[in-house]
């Protein structure tokens, strides 16, 4: 596969994965789709730091739009000149959006591992912070939270969901940094249109 493709390709996986995040983040804010809990002392600082949103969603999206350029044919510069460009580009793209994929990465796996805030016994904290994400497998914790109804399988899930979509953002934009490298000091293998083959 050449340079020019595998771009594309990385891109327009980018992209959704990117909105992905982008909208688990949102539904984090808002409890069993309830804006009732959508205020600071009732949700997790990991929901507030907004990683799905900026780091595995943004940081990530810009990226993905530059892979799927460099990978084109088109307005930036003609030729071999116009697409080493583009890949240069991609470069620093793909290296801001594995900074914005760890971002996310590590803030999720926090907030999966610290648990949501919710109310037991009429207070309203971490009550699974000390397990240390032990009460991940024990689901009959789960139902001790009475408010937000339905909290902690609502974040481990959209939690888990960040942390598998930013652990393949880190993947593609790994894959990207090397392929436009590659395309920055190789060029790119696609045939001219009107070339004799």
């Amino acid at each position: 596969m050449c340079t020019g493709k595998c771009s594309r390709f990385v891109g327009l996986s980018l992209i959704p994965l990117s909105l992905v995040c982008m909208v688990a983040n949102a539904l984090l804010l808002v409890p069993q789709g309830k804006t009732n809990w959508t205020n600071v002392s009732n949700l997790s600082l990991q929901v507030w730091l907004m990683a799905g949103f900026v780091g595995g969603g943004l940081m990530v999206l810009c990226p993905g739009i530059a892979a799927v350029r460099a990978g084109g044919k088109g307005c930036c510069g003609v030729g071999c000149c116009g697409n080493r460009c583009r890949m240069l580009r991609s470069i620093f793209s793909s290296a801001f959006g594995v900074l914005g994929a760890i971002y996310c990465l590590s803030v999720s796996g926090a907030g999966l591992r610290i648990g949501p805030i919710c109310l037991i016994n009429g207070q309203w904290e971490y009550h699974f912070k000390d397990t240390e994400g032990s009460y991940l497998l024990n689901h009959t914790l789960w139902d001790l939270c009475v408010e937000p109804p339905g909290v902690v399988s609502w974040n481990v899930t959209l939690f888990s969901l960040l942390v598998a979509a930013s652990c393949l953002e880190v993947v593609l934009c790994g894959i990207q940094l090397v392929n436009a490298t590659l395309g920055v000091f190789c060029g790119d293998c696609r045939k001219k249109e009107g070339t004799p083959q």
